[in-house]
């Protein structure tokens, strides 16, 4: 059963200029309420989505809606659940910690203008707003050439376009729930201050990267603890991908700089190995930047959203 893209959530696509993140907890006051709440947001979601890239079509308008595992026990309990999602844990390394911080929902909304994700989480809030508690809102922006805030080409590790969907998407090793995808996100603020206190050369070697041309730095030139070295999953002696997503988001006055890092994946257990290469092996990069949140979630296919909002068994 190959992959089929006309049924994948946008996890594979371009970034965006303007963003927006969400997470969301469910108020659990009335489960059957509750769930009938999610599957109208199943049912309505594809179809916001389709009218605003009818009415805007220059927007570029990418959604991709996710449910962690615990919403996933509380609103199918009786159901299946996709072979890998799971609670995401706290990695611990002997000097930072990537946190958990539980959410039920997941929303990334992106388009070339702020206008359209504003409207669509608009709709959305319109449907939802009365049973969810609203965890986290980000509003990201694309930055010069797709740079991170500290000034970095971001992705340069993705996969090809082409290869892109088969690291993204889930295949018929879970065959329910092909054309799914793992995402995890994670919110990072930076010391923009002290990064900014490094000669170019020193910054250089803590990413393994040059910063204007983007060229990989040879192996002697690199920080042992390099990011690109670190957040690479090796595992089983090939080289594993996920597709990055991430964005800048900024407060300028309160001096607040940060990262969203958002990675889909065909495997999660790629993103964990990755998570735990860069937390166990003390990652540069950390120095500089701390985080602050981490979940996991399972981001259905559109044929699973269709179940969901029809009641049927996955």
């Amino acid at each position: 059963m190959p992959i089929d893209l006309r049924d994948v959530q946008a996890v594979y696509k371009d970034a965006g200029d303007n963003i927006i993140f969400a997470t969301m907890d469910l108020l659990r006051e009335d489960h059957d309420a509750d769930l009938a709440m999610i599957q109208d947001l199943a049912e309505r979601l594809p179809a916001f989505e389709s009218s605003l890239n009818v009415r805007y079509p220059e927007a570029g308008l990418a959604v991709a809606f996710g449910l962690s595992r615990r919403a996933w026990d509380y609103l199918f309990p009786d159901a299946p659940r996709p072979a890998e999602l799971e609670e995401f844990q706290p990695v611990v390394g002997p000097k930072y910690t990537a946190p958990a911080t539980p959410a039920d929902l997941f929303f990334h909304i992106r388009a070339k203008n702020s206008a359209v994700p504003f409207e669509l989480m608009s709709n959305v809030m319109d449907r939802i707003k009365s049973q969810v508690k609203v965890i986290d809102e980000t509003h990201g922006f694309r930055y010069f050439e797709g740079r991170a805030i500290i000034g970095f080409v971001d992705g340069t590790e993705n996969p090809s376009a082409l290869d892109t969907p088969d690291y993204a998407v889930i295949g018929d090793e879970d065959p329910t729930f092909i054309n799914g995808s793992y995402a995890f996100a994670q919110m990072y603020h930076h010391n923009m201050d002290a990064w900014n206190k490094l000669k170019t050369e020193q910054q250089e070697a803590a990413i393994g990267r040059k910063k204007f041309s983007d060229v990989e730095l040879e192996d002697d030139e690199k920080a042992h603890n390099a990011h690109n070295v670190v957040s690479q999953d090796n595992e089983g002696g090939v080289e594993h991908k996920i597709v990055r997503m991430n964005v800048p988001f900024s407060n300028p006055t309160e001096g607040l700089n940060g990262t969203y890092f958002i990675g889909y994946a065909r495997h999660w257990t790629v993103t964990k190995r990755m998570l735990e290469g860069m937390f166990t092996k003390s990652d540069r990069l950390l120095d500089f930047s701390t985080p602050v949140s981490g979940e996991v979630f399972f981001i259905p296919s559109l044929s699973v959203l269709g179940k969901i909002a029809d009641g049927e068994a996955f």
